[in-house]
């Protein structure tokens, strides 16, 4: 499959009359979209540093073909834009492992160490694990900061990649962290930035809390800008010198003419969340394995079309099914 480079034809977003824009499908879904009920398994993973990542299995009659699936910054797999995409992937015959992020399941994790967006770690234990249970077609799909975690994964493996994992898809991904902070940091934009700023300034203080040589929770709750927090909360708990290292450490689109399957990215162009440079057209053009879909509109993590479906469901599956039929 690493030699075909056909790509398949996927359809046009064509959002609803009057809910276009970037705003508008960014907030429409996250504030009235139930999603489907989805009956997941739970399991937990525990993971060599003493800590544990709890996955949500839809466990379907083939159980050697499982897509992997991974939310975006503060999320979880009872997310509707999740649950709407595993049940999407289960009815066209996937398996499901969708997972949380450390400390996103319900439960604090163990360690002063959080999540974050160069935390490939994490997700190279779960597809070691799905592999060790038996899977041997494996589709990654990640949203958000989960589809930076799961592009700069692949390219990290190179050509080097498990032979069990076909392809995969990121939705709404900023795969360069700086220009998407710097992008949050303008208009109403800064809005997004409160809300998520909040709940991340809540996890600070109940870390620095809980564990010695913690960073002042104070600085994180005085954080008005991603920059800010992460300079004083993720970077120094996670290894990186300030912000700027973190951002460039960490950051998918250094490594995307690595990835060596078939990967989709699907960034609307009006994405509120990302800035010009998260949008590696370059990139694109120099590796045939890798496909990059820029509609006019989406928002982030948004895609509701006319008939109420989501797009980026329709489109990752489609995806999927097509580097399977060719494998």
């Amino acid at each position: 499959m690493a030699g075909d480079t056909r790509r398949p034809a996927l359809p046009a977003f064509r959002p609803p009359p009057g809910l276009g824009g970037g705003h508008r499908q960014t907030l429409v879904p996250h504030l009235l979209r139930r999603g489907p009920a989805v009956a997941y398994r739970r399991e937990r993973l525990d993971l060599p540093d003493g800590d544990f990542l709890d996955l949500d299995w839809i466990d379907g009659d083939d159980a050697s073909r499982v897509a992997v699936v991974a939310h975006g910054l503060e999320g979880s797999t009872q997310r509707a834009y999740v649950r709407g995409m595993a049940a999407a992937l289960a009815a066209d015959g996937w398996s499901v492992c969708a997972w949380n992020l450390r400390g996103c399941s319900g439960e604090p994790n163990r360690l002063l160490r959080a999540y974050h967006s160069g935390a490939t770690d994490d997700l190279d234990a779960v597809v070691r694990h799905v592999t060790a249970r038996g899977a041997t077609r494996i589709g990654l799909v990640g949203f958000s900061l989960g589809g930076n975690l799961t592009l700069r994964w692949l390219g990290e493996q190179g050509a080097g990649v498990p032979p069990e994992v076909v392809g995969a898809v990121g939705v709404s991904v900023p795969v360069d962290l700086a220009g998407a902070s710097r992008a949050m940091e303008r208009g109403l934009r800064r809005v997004y930035v409160r809300h998520f700023l909040r709940k991340l300034s809540a996890k600070a203080h109940q870390k620095a809390g809980a564990f010695d040589g913690a960073p002042d929770a104070a600085r994180a709750r005085a954080a008005r800008t991603f920059h800010a927090f992460d300079d004083g909360f993720t970077a120094p708990i996670h290894g990186y010198a300030s912000a700027d290292d973190y951002y460039a450490r960490a950051s998918a689109r250094p490594l995307l003419t690595s990835i060596a399957v078939p990967t989709l990215l699907v960034n609307a162009l009006d994405d509120p969340f990302l800035g010009p440079s998260c949008y590696p057209s370059a990139e694109a053009a120099a590796n045939p394995l890798l496909t990059l879909l820029t509609p006019r509109t989406g928002g982030h993590v948004g895609f509701l079309q006319r008939d109420g479906r989501y797009w980026s469901e329709d489109v990752a599956v489609r995806f999927l099914r097509a580097v399977l039929d060719r494998r």
